[in-house]
């Protein structure tokens, strides 16, 4: 019998255009909350989630409330980090990351930053 040949992992492109990941590194509090942070960019980033659906750790969600397709992801739910993203050619392009105390504000926080969304 044959060895079952496996593919490696499909990844979906990030885009990173407006420096968010140096941000989060940035402004993050602590290195378990960095840890969070790849972690949520690992699933982001996995195919395999897009297909099944399932978002286990940023419990991917579109943004409701406004007209573009905003979708958020939590870094960490508990204590309120989040990050903003969007589809745009078959690639995910990061928009923000949200401190806890703007969490609740998305609209406001979308309208702040209204350059960096299509």
């Amino acid at each position: 019998m044959a060895a079952k040949k496996t593919e490696p992992p499909r990844i979906k492109p990030l885009v990173d255009r407006f420096g968010v990941i140096r941000e989060a590194f940035r402004i993050l509090a602590d290195d378990a909350l960095r840890v969070k942070f790849l972690a949520a960019l690992a699933e982001l980033e996995d195919n395999e989630a897009y297909r099944t659906a399932t978002f286990p750790v940023t419990k991917l969600h579109k943004v409701t409330g406004i007209k573009q397709a905003i979708y958020r992801a939590y870094v960490d739910k508990i204590s309120g980090w989040r990050l903003h993203l969007q589809f745009q050619s078959g690639e995910l392009h990061l928009k923000d990351i949200l401190t806890p105390d703007k969490h609740d504000r998305v609209i406001e926080s979308i309208h702040a930053k209204r350059d960096r969304y299509q």
